[in-house]
């Protein structure tokens, strides 16, 4: 016999809201008294769980949990009922999935921000019931994308706009170096060993080692201390190194410094912060055949 299947199919429909008819005590009168029962009883299996780590149910709440069971179990077939049931459970995807999921793509770890939940709201009941729209919703789909980023982006200048100063200046200050040259989009390097072997194509899979620093000096990964060289295509990674693999024998290594829009612009990884410059020292080793 399924376990929880069943259960879980008809249940997402079903809403905690008011109080809704008492839980009946059993009366195994029959078999089928009997069956029913056990039946309930072993779809309940893991439910509790469930609740909790999907839904996100306080156990503290479990009565209103069954009170609203207990009214979506006795409301029937009813088309009412059932459309509100969805709109409540819909509701509370918004609120605990969409909005949260929104908030951090926008705004990233900074919880003092967050999207206008009864704007937010406004548009999604427009664009669900076809009245009162103030756009189609192909046109609001179309400047989601572009807006989301525009005040994503304003938002990382705000909290990280000191980076990108300070990167900068340490990128007009690294073109003025001794021995330092130029590569294509603000690229610079250094040539420490000078190799002579074949330049990689942009799709070429290249074997290399490598350490990368932040301008301040801080070591954020190295294959060397890994002491496992690491292959990849070189079209696989940020814009910079490509850049610079693409203009580099095999044989070398070369220091390289990446300005922020040519490694991970506004976003962070890891250790690297928004509108971060980046050093590499790379030394490629061999292209793969």
């Amino acid at each position: 016999m399924k376990k929880i299947s069943f259960l879980l199919a008809a249940f997402v429909a079903v809403v905690m809201i008011s109080c809704g008819p008492k839980t009946p005590k059993a009366s195994l009168k029959s078999d089928v008294d009997t069956l029913s029962y056990v039946i309930g009883m072993a779809q309940s299996q893991g439910l509790k769980d469930y609740l909790v780590q999907r839904m996100g149910v306080d156990t503290a709440y479990i009565d209103e949990f069954v009170k609203g069971l207990n009214e979506g179990a006795n409301a029937g077939d009813s088309k009412k009922r059932a459309a509100y049931y969805a709109g409540i459970q819909i509701g509370q995807q918004v609120s605990q999935q969409m909005l949260k999921g929104l908030n951090y793509e926008v705004f990233g770890d900074d919880s003092t921000q967050t999207v206008s939940l009864d704007n937010f709201m406004a548009g999604f009941v427009a664009g669900t019931t076809g009245k009162g729209g103030l756009m189609t919703v192909d046109s609001a789909s179309q400047m989601a994308q572009t807006l989301m980023q525009t005040v994503k982006a304003k938002h990382m200048e705000e909290v990280y706009g000191e980076n990108k100063k300070a990167c900068e200046e340490f990128m007009a200050n690294i073109a003025k170096k001794e021995g330092i040259q130029a590569l294509e989009n603000g690229v610079y390097y250094e040539v420490l060993t000078e190799g002579k072997g074949e330049i990689p194509s942009d799709t070429s899979r290249v074997k290399v080692h490598y350490e990368g620093k932040l301008i301040n000096d801080s070591v954020f990964d190295s294959s060397y201390k890994r002491e496992a060289p690491t292959t990849f295509r070189a079209n696989q990674v940020i814009p910079g190194w490509t850049n610079a693999l693409t203009h580099m024998p095999v044989g070398s290594k070369w220091k390289v410094y990446i300005p922020q829009e040519q490694a991970y612009a506004d976003r962070e990884a890891g250790l690297i912060k928004p509108f971060s410059c980046l050093i590499f020292t790379i030394e490629l080793l061999e292209i793969e055949k």
